[in-house]
């Protein structure tokens, strides 16, 4: 490891700032997801319907708000755009918590999901880094947000079967306080803002992003995946009951589950990236999504079926959690990785949105069987969708800051000399932000050319 890729003091604590308060908050978010459909006969007016639209809704005003809120960090900074979020979601948890009808709880869960700093969040943690280290850092909050979703999975039933739904949005309420500590506390200063253009989203270049086949591919997915998820928890907490799991005990159903499904999606992770099966990956994960939501919609099957459907389910889920951002970097242009990722994350709201929506639907008219089989006819589709996909090639993102006297270069023949290093397929030189973003094959690149030409050595 090159001293450059270590990471500063001022770095480490950013980081982990961070990726802590970006867990926390998911945290929240997602610790309903497993209970809130057994507590709504406690709420006034509530419906299956309204229960999935509450479970949504969130997802909405995250696809509405992301873009907006990173954008409005450019301008006013982004410590007090992420406080501002934190603030709405902390409004948004204690309107849930003091809320005894269905429509409070809506109106909490859209609260919740209006604090939408997913963006200005990443542009904070890419001010705070050097670019040698900045795609490590990402990683960091890509894996906290997978754990956050495992230790909700686990603590959501664990505190409302001590003190009920109000009790749970009462803990996410203490979790934004937490996180606003955390930002003011453990985040350091914030410096000049700067621009990324891999990170947030750059408008110059959505319109050639939009009409990429290949990215909607990806796009499709992430909404596919959480619309399923987001359906089946109208149903799954009834399964566990049915299959004789009382209601304080389903945390320690998803701990196994859970802790399982991320031991065996690992070496399955492995395989796509080294071994460049990707597509085949993805494809195997959609197949046992699908097989595992038949398998949920049977009726009457014993515990130990339906746990091994779960496993089956989480295993899936979290490999294409894992991957899907990764095909992202690899097909994206040097440069536009922020603006593809922008469109992902919108997508995956929008798909939790409608997700909740229609799991309330079906089960309300057709009920709980419903709600596995119909997901499943659109898993079916998404499958079908996905066997044009063409695998990607493995390339990898490089950010490389330009030498002094390279900033004074022509731009056209400084982005053809970085193109004719043998392994650079793709370059963008963005001379504003002194920096070149690239797109490698690592097998085929020439490092001492490369290192060379940005004298580094």
């Amino acid at each position: 490891m090159s001293k450059a890729s270590l990471l500063l003091a001022a770095e480490r604590r950013a980081i982990v700032g961070l990726a802590g308060l970006y867990a926390t908050r998911m945290l929240g978010l997602f610790m309903v997801l497993p209970v809130l459909a057994l507590k709504a006969e406690e709420l006034i007016g509530a419906t299956p319907l309204l229960v999935g639209f509450a479970l949504g809704i969130y997802g909405l005003t995250q696809a509405v708000l992301q873009i907006p809120f990173g954008l409005l960090s450019d301008r006013i900074g982004r410590k007090p755009v992420i406080a501002g979020g934190l603030l709405l979601f902390l409004v948004g948890s204690v309107v849930a918590a003091q809320a005894d009808s269905i429509a409070g709880i809506i109106l909490g869960r859209c609260l919740q999901g209006s604090g939408a700093v997913a963006a200005a969040i990443m542009a904070l943690l890419a001010d705070q880094t050097r670019e040698q280290v900045r795609t490590a850092a990402m990683a960091t909050i890509g894996l906290s947000i997978g754990v956050a979703f495992a230790v909700a999975m686990v603590l959501g039933p664990l505190v409302s079967a001590h003190f009920g739904l109000s009790g749970v949005f009462w803990f996410t309420a203490a979790l934004a306080v937490l996180g606003l500590g955390v930002l003011w506390k453990l985040v350091p200063r914030a410096p000049q803002r700067r621009g990324h253009q891999d990170v947030g989203v750059d408008r110059d270049q959505l319109k050639g992003l939009v009409g990429r086949l290949d990215l909607w591919r990806l796009n499709a997915s992430i909404f596919g995946l959480h619309l399923v998820l987001m359906a089946i928890f109208v149903a799954v907490p009834f399964r566990l009951v049915d299959a004789g799991i009382a209601e304080p005990h389903h945390g320690l159903v998803y701990l196994g589950v859970m802790g399982l499904s991320f031991v065996a999606m690992v070496p399955l992770v492995i395989v796509a990236e080294k071994r460049r099966k990707m597509k085949l990956m993805c494809l195997g994960a959609i197949a046992v999504i699908v097989a595992s939501l038949l398998g949920l919609g049977l009726e009457g099957h014993g515990l130990m079926p339906l746990i091994g459907w779960l496993f089956a389910f989480f295993t899936a889920f979290n490999l294409l959690e894992a991957t899907l951002p990764s095909m992202i970097s690899k097909l994206a242009p040097a440069g536009a990785k922020g603006t593809a990722m922008g469109l992902y994350s919108t997508s995956q709201f929008l798909g939790a949105f409608l997700g909740g929506v229609l799991g309330g639907f079906l089960s309300q008219h057709f009920g709980l069987t419903a709600v596995f089989l119909g997901v499943a006819v659109i898993g079916l589709a998404w499958f079908v969708f996905m066997l044009g996909m063409t695998p990607p090639r493995h390339l990898s993102s490089e950010v490389v800051a330009l030498a002094e006297q390279q900033q004074d270069d022509a731009l056209d023949a400084l982005m053809a000399r970085f193109a004719a290093v043998a392994g650079v397929e793709d370059v963008l030189v963005v001379p504003e932000e002194r920096l070149a973003y690239l797109k490698v094959d690592r097998e085929r690149l020439d490092t001492e050319a490369l290192s060379r030409l940005t004298g580094s050595r």
